[in-house]
C-alpha cells in the first residue's frame, strides 16, 4: 500500500503533525527541496474533488499577488501548484486509495483515526 507525506520542513504546523503521526513506512516528500511532479499532483487530484481542494488559499503569494480577485479555474490552480511549492495545502498524506489534505484539527483527527483503524 502507498503511503506518503509531503510537507515543508520550515513549517512549523507540519513539523508538529509529523511528530503526532507515526510515519515508519510512508514516503517523506520535502515539497521545497524536491518540487512535486505532474504525475504526483495527479494521484492527489485523483483521490479528490479538485485541484482547488489542494490549493493553499493562505499563501503569502496568494494574498499579494490579489489572486482572491482573479476568477482562477481548475488548470489554473494545477498550473500554480506546479510552479510554486507554498501553493500546496500542506500537509498532505496518502494512505493507499485514501488523501488527508491540510492542517485542520478535523483533518489531522480523521488520519489519526485512520492509521489507528
Amino acid at each position: 500500500m502507498t503511503k506518503q507525506a509531503f510537507y515543508l520542513k520550515t513549517c512549523d504546523t507540519c513539523k508538529r503533525i509529523l511528530k503526532e503521526i507515526d510515519t515508519t513506512g510512508f514516503e517523506l516528500f520535502e515539497i521545497k527541496s524536491t518540487p512535486i511532479t505532474e504525475e504526483q499532483l495527479e494521484k492527489m487530484r485523483s483521490l479528490t474533488d479538485s485541484y482547488e481542494s489542494l490549493f493553499n488559499k493562505r499563501a503569502k503569494k496568494y494574498t499579494a499577488e490579489k489572486m482572491k480577485e482573479q476568477n482562477l479555474q481548475e488548470d489554473d490552480y494545477k498550473k500554480l501548484i506546479l510552479e510554486e511549492y507554498t501553493f500546496l495545502k500542506r500537509p498532505v498524506f496518502i494512505i493507499g486509495d485514501k488523501i488527508f489534505i491540510g492542517n485542520s484539527k478535523k483533518n489531522i483527527e480523521a488520519l489519526k483515526a485512520y492509521l489507528n483503524s
